[in-house]
């Protein structure tokens, strides 16, 4: 498989190039980014644990799915695609909001993201890809806030990051 190339932005989201996704990573290079949130008709969130052989943050719980748009693909195609991609389904979306952060990572690796954040609504069937992801849940964010709180070591730093920095933003 062909490594994937990340668009590397500015602060305010401005392209400035491209960069392999690894050597964006390792050099903590600000790129554009995607999450998103999907909710089911309780307005609990389907969160996942990221698959053991992620090449970061695996075996930690995060939001639905996350990703990097390629080059010349919109943030809603590319959000839309990485949802079909991870969980094995695809639903309607609407951006909530915008986060920009850096974060230390395991192995000596960063995210530096400028992430456009969506959500949307799914109450069907759930068919991730075991790749990606080994569990599921369905949870509510004010109890996953607590969780997170309790036990930051279980979740992604960007996702912890956004229950303890950008709650009211992210989880709207």
């Amino acid at each position: 498989m062909q490594e994937e190339i990340l668009i590397l932005v500015d602060k305010h989201d401005q392209p400035q190039g491209t960069m392999p996704k690894m050597q964006a990573h390792i050099e903590g290079r600000l790129h554009r980014a995607f999450s998103v949130m999907i909710y089911n008709k309780k307005g609990e969130l389907l969160i996942q644990k990221r698959a053991d052989v992620k090449y970061h943050s695996a075996g930690l719980w995060a939001n639905t799915c996350c990703g990097h748009p390629r080059v010349g693909e919109d943030n809603m195609q590319a959000a839309q695609r990485r949802l079909n991609e991870e969980m094995g389904f695809s639903c309607d979306l609407k951006k909530v909001g915008e986060v920009c952060y850096e974060l230390p990572l395991e192995n000596g690796l960063h995210e530096h993201e400028y992430t456009h954040v969506f959500s949307g609504v799914w109450n069907g069937a759930l068919s991730p890809n075991p790749e990606e992801v080994s569990e599921t849940n369905w949870v509510t964010p004010s109890e996953l806030r607590k969780r997170a709180a309790d036990n930051p070591a279980e979740y992604a730093r960007w996702f912890e990051f956004y229950l303890r920095e950008y709650y009211d933003e992210v989880f709207s």
